[in-house]
């Protein structure tokens, strides 16, 4: 009993109902060995007190449960995105908040490559938030006429080349490929929608998502981000887990000092369905305690603010329509029977409300004959969900990770451009997922939007857009319920509210060291609750 200790605080939050308040918890072996105050833990013994969090609040570790390992890995190329945005290393990179200022920043780049056969990589951009003429190749040609470039949109559906760059996927006049933008002349625009359309291009250019996401370098990085936001279990939520990422991964959160639990989902678009199957479920049986495998993501449509997600009538409010399905309807309905069929989790991608609809219809067909009782099928993003998809969710038993940063980032462009004032009311419908009792989980995609749980609680409860509009008030919820959705309601989506996601006996001794309680702090200043360390089993993490 050597290893247990006490660590007291101003205030435990724990998220047990049973035992909502404390001011000491006991911990051994890495697990949480008593909860209460300091009376009723000093009843398992006397052992050392850690005050060092007297005056802080902990709650348990949050838990990211839709980002990517990429929030650590795109900071080796350059960033021109519209909002500030902060490093793995805590560095401040200002936002460029109009299409001139990302040119200007793309020349001075480029003018400081030495070797003319490397490549210029962008990311971050968005051209929704700029007016005039929508970033294309002409533009990119003005950097340079002869080194390629590439630029990576915000949310990762979308690119915009260079001619030099386009010309290696050999686009060009006539080219007639789904994705593929062309202007009037029949000329590409430099636009590319969607991965089909990309892939070509990033190849050739060495943009590799993949073997950025695998890189060691990475994934120490992505850990030091969700470290500094009081994460202290993430998901890297589309990985493709070859044998020596896995060797890899389990080595690194093997070690001590790496702070989070990982939990990767397998890229279902890899291979044919049987052997995803077959895949996952030999992963399973490799995961750790730091390390949960077994999981598969699937992606049906596209992005909302690239308009390429899949959406009802009457589609888009003003620009144009260009959903794509990464995977059709078919072959989706065959892939999740296959999967459901071997009692694999899935974690699907849906934006818009006809990607959700065919979702749904996929999960009712196989819960139909392959009934499983705690499947925990989650849609991720679900941003247009309404109340009839809601309740559909909640008769087939799946839960939904609502994109509640959207509201924020892009929720006065949703409003003006993309859906109109009457749907955007209704996106990331948090009040309404949990009145129609779907398990809810709230996220930041990151690297698309930062990550941070307290503004993505804070970004669910207030609903206020950039602009500082209240995007359907009735959709709000509780501190309390968002504090849920980024520490249970997140753990519950992974299938790990056993071990995380509460501070409770039994549980892994994971907390969230805050300087101010959020529970007492006015709803508009969640965001502002500042982090200061994490615990990750029972041990202090450190930079």
């Amino acid at each position: 009993m050597s290893d247990t200790k006490v660590f007291s605080a101003r205030k435990i939050v724990t998220m047990d109902p049973r035992r909502p308040v404390a001011s000491h918890v006991a911990v051994r072996d890495g697990r949480i060995l008593a909860v209460g105050d300091a009376e009723e833990v000093s009843a398992w013994g006397d052992f050392p007190l850690d005050s060092r969090f007297a005056e802080m609040v902990l709650l348990p570790g949050f838990v990211e449960g839709h980002a990517h390992v990429l929030a650590g890995a795109m900071w080796r190329y350059l960033y021109i995105g519209y909002h500030d945005r902060v490093d793995p290393a805590g560095i401040t990179h200002p936002g460029l908040t109009d299409i001139g200022q990302a040119i200007e920043k793309l020349r001075q780049a480029e003018a400081a490559l030495t070797d003319a056969r490397t490549p210029l990589i962008a990311w971050g951009f968005d051209p929704i938030f700029l007016t005039g003429e929508r970033l294309n190749r002409h533009h990119l040609d003005g950097v340079s006429a002869s080194r390629p470039i590439a630029v990576v949109h915000s949310n990762f559906h979308l690119l915009t080349a260079n001619t030099a760059a386009l010309s290696l996927a050999q686009y060009g006049p006539g080219t007639q490929i789904v994705g593929v933008a062309l202007e009037e002349d029949g000329h590409p625009h430099g636009e590319l929608r969607e991965f089909a359309a990309m892939f070509p291009v990033m190849r050739r250019l060495g943009i590799d998502f993949g073997a950025l996401a695998r890189s060691e370098d990475g994934v120490r990085a992505y850990g030091e981000v969700a470290r500094r936001c009081g994460v202290t279990t993430v998901t890297d939520l589309i990985a493709d887990l070859e044998d020596g990422d896995v060797r890899q991964l389990l080595e690194i959160t093997g070690e001590a000092s790496y702070p989070v639990r990982l939990v990767p989902a397998l890229n279902g678009h890899a291979a044919p369905a049987y052997e995803t199957a077959e895949r996952a479920l030999a992963l399973k049986h490799l995961s750790t305690d730091k390390l949960r495998l077994g999981a598969v993501k699937l992606l049906t449509d596209g992005s909302i603010q690239g308009f390429t997600a899949q959406v009802n009538w009457p589609g888009y409010f003003k620009g144009p329509d260009h959903g794509i399905w990464n995977m059709p309807p078919e072959q989706l309905y065959d892939t999740v029977d296959n999967l459901n069929g071997e009692d694999i989790q899935l974690h699907i991608h849906v934006n818009g409300d006809k990607a959700i609809d065919m979702a749904l219809d996929a999960l009712e067909r196989t819960l139909g004959h392959h009934r499983r009782p705690d499947h925990r099928h989650t849609l991720q993003h679900c941003q247009m969900a309404g109340p009839a998809q809601f309740r559909r969710m909640q008769a087939l038993g799946v839960g939904v990770n609502l994109f509640a940063n959207h509201l924020y980032y892009f929720g006065d462009q949703h409003r003006d451009i993309t859906l109109g004032p009457d749907r955007a009311q209704g996106i990331d419908g948090c009040a309404s997922a949990l009145a129609h009792g779907v398990p809810l989980a709230i996220h930041s995609d990151a690297p698309v939007t930062p990550m941070g749980p307290l503004i993505t609680a804070w970004c669910a409860v207030n609903r206020q857009t950039a602009s500082g509009d209240i995007l359907g008030e009735a959709e709000r919820i509780s501190v309390e319920q968002a504090l849920h959705a980024v520490t249970l309601g997140a753990a519950h989506s992974l299938k790990m509210d056993g071990e995380v996601g509460s501070i409770e006996v039994g549980k892994r001794a994971d907390f969230a060291v805050l300087e101010e309680d959020p529970t007492a702090c006015a709803p508009e200043a969640l965001k502002d609750v500042a982090v200061h360390s994490t615990v990750l089993g029972g041990e202090v993490t450190a930079p």
